[in-house]
């Protein structure tokens, strides 16, 4: 298994997508890269931890490689807005790859090359080492399943049937 962070927006909605993907073995909603230790949400959401609202992923990249993980989180994000994802609006909503290994910057570097390409404003996700992750509160895990009906800025509709579990 392989491991990867993103940051997309509120980590609802981006959790709730990528959870369904084939290949993903597990979800986990948690704060990555900011200035203190076990942040709370409400710490998160006041703005000056520096966190962002992240997912991280657990694969088999036998099943799912990191370029379609990134290509399903373009499918969902606008990448030229910076600290801000629909209607959520801070720094805790910017976008980014975290990663662990530089064969995985690597691959995020190359691959926000290669979309740059296809927008006339720059790509602002940001690509940095992990530096560190807590693990959201509880009731943030799987919250759409626990709240069907709650907010959520990701388009489930973008899935694929032959992509889903």
């Amino acid at each position: 298994m392989k491991r990867i962070v993103l940051g997309g927006g509120c980590f609802w909605g981006v959790e709730g997508y990528f959870q369904r993907l084939i290949g993903i073995h597990s979800t986990r909603v948690a704060y990555a890269n900011g200035s203190i230790e076990n942040p709370s949400y409400k710490q998160v959401k006041k703005g000056d931890t520096n966190f962002c609202e992240v997912v991280e992923l657990e694969y088999d990249e036998n099943l799912i490689t990191l370029e379609t993980i990134l290509d399903h989180l373009f499918r969902f994000i606008d990448p030229t807005s910076l600290n801000r994802q629909a209607e959520d609006e801070g720094t805790q909503y910017r976008t980014g790859i975290y990663y662990e290994v530089s064969v995985d910057r690597d691959i995020a570097n190359a691959y926000l090359t290669k979309k740059q390409k296809n927008y006339d404003q720059p790509i602002v996700v940001e690509v940095k080492k992990l530096e560190n992750i807590y693990e959201a509160e509880e009731y943030h895990q799987k919250y759409l399943d626990k709240n069907p009906t709650g907010y959520c800025h990701v388009n489930f509709g973008l899935l694929k049937p032959e992509e889903l579990k």
